[in-house]
Parts: C-alpha cells; structure tokens; sequence
C-alpha cells in the first residue's frame, strides 16, 4: 500500500502529502530503532556481532529514504 502513497502530485509534479507523511514514518520508525540499539550494552559477543549487523541494515534502510 505503500507504493501506491509514493507518487507524486500530478498537478504540482511535487510529493503529495500521503507519501511524504509515510517516508517520515519509516524515517521515524528506523530512527528509533537505531536508538534502541545503541543504547543497548552487553558483553555477549555473538549479541554485540547481531546489534552490529541490525545497525548496519538499519542505517542502509535509512539511507534509502529520500
């Protein structure tokens, strides 16, 4: 359903306001997430190795919202 908010306006040619407010929900969403993540200790290295790999993936998926 996403997809379908994601276009543009046809008049303006700009993002219509659907679209924008879920780019900023996703935006918000991973940005919380990535909090979460580093702000959390342990001395696990195999948790460490996944909370590494979770940030990693996360700041991926942030890099690709516009």
């Amino acid at each position: 359903m996403a997809e379908k908010l994601a276009g543009t306006d046809h008049l303006s040619g700009k993002p219509n306001a659907a679209a924008e407010a879920v780019r900023k929900r996703q935006r918000q969403e991973l940005e919380l997430q990535r909090e979460r993540i580093l702000d959390e200790r342990t001395s696990s290295p195999l948790r460490r190795a996944a909370l590494e790999a979770a940030l990693t993936e996360i700041e991926a998926r942030l890099a690709l919202i516009p």
